[in-house]
């Protein structure tokens, strides 16, 4: 059983979406991490959380700079890990649908480390109300739900009880809670973690409309090696009808690019929902080139 069970994640890890492939690792680690806090609390307590949580102080930062990417993988409790995975999930699917699943991983990165940045900021300002350490995902989680909210704000989400509600109003309502959180006295550095994550995703949006993806240096070099990868592999001379074949295919490539940003253009103007069938699907397929 154990062994189907492993098959079956290993296969969903490596055909499945970046964003499985996150909440895949996300889980694993939890599972790890909870077992041996379960079996072995005093040494898991001691040796390896503090050096996997990141901590407020420079010094101790300086050397676990590792800190800045393990913590956002981290979770305390069951809960802290389901509620992050299930809103990654959500909102996870919105904006790969939207932008293309390839800004998934970028955009989970680069908005933990923006929460990261809050958090060690924070505790040199105020080390009597932030705590010295810090983890979860849920910062690099908001990045990714304000990316959502902010590419489409009027997109409608199905919740129980309550029926359609636009994702607007969801991001404000997470927004409204970090901001008063700050204010308290427990979780004062995650919630200040958490508007930095936020923020990245209001910013990602904005500089994207603008004509700048931060998350391009991401992926660039990945792409690179598997064009060069696909040339090595198969010597190939190219004859006149393949290099007309090349241009229209770059031809197609940049009118369906334009096609697409007319449709993120409409979505900023209306909403998701003002979308045709057909302006819809042509975004879906996109998404998934």
């Amino acid at each position: 059983m154990f062994r189907s069970v492993f098959k079956e994640i290993q296969a969903a890890f490596d055909y499945g979406s970046m964003l499985t492939k996150i909440i895949i690792v996300n889980v694993a680690v939890y599972v790890i991490t909870a077992l041996l806090g379960a079996f072995f609390p005093e040494i898991y307590g001691t040796y390896i959380l503090p050096y996997l949580a990141i901590p407020g102080d420079l010094l101790t930062l300086l050397y676990r700079p590792w800190t800045i990417i393990t913590h956002m993988f981290l979770h305390q409790g069951f809960w802290h890990m389901a509620m992050n995975m299930l809103i990654l999930y959500w909102f996870g699917n919105i904006a790969g649908d939207l932008l293309g699943d390839k800004k998934i991983l970028p955009v989970y990165f680069l908005g933990g480390l923006t929460g990261a940045i809050f958090y060690v900021l924070s505790y040199q300002l105020l080390p009597d109300v932030v705590g010295i350490y810090a983890l979860g995902a849920s910062a690099a989680v908001l990045a990714i739900v304000f990316t959502a909210v902010f590419t489409a704000p009027d997109y409608l989400m199905h919740l129980i009880l309550l029926g359609p509600v636009k994702i607007k109003y969801i991001g404000l309502t997470i927004l409204f809670f970090d901001i008063i959180g700050t204010a308290g006295n427990s979780n004062t550095g995650g919630h200040i973690a958490h508007l930095g994550g936020s923020l990245f995703g209001f910013l990602f949006v904005y500089l994207l409309r603008n004509g700048t993806d931060v998350s391009a240096w991401f992926y660039k070099n990945t792409d690179k090696r598997s064009k060069q990868n696909k040339k090595s592999s198969k010597l190939k001379i190219a004859h006149r009808s393949e290099v007309l074949q090349a241009k229209k295919e770059q031809n197609d490539k940049g009118k369906a690019t334009s096609e697409v940003d007319m449709i993120l253009d409409k979505i900023k103007r209306n909403g998701y929902d003002s979308l045709t069938e057909e302006e819809k699907e042509i975004l879906y397929r996109a998404s998934k080139s």
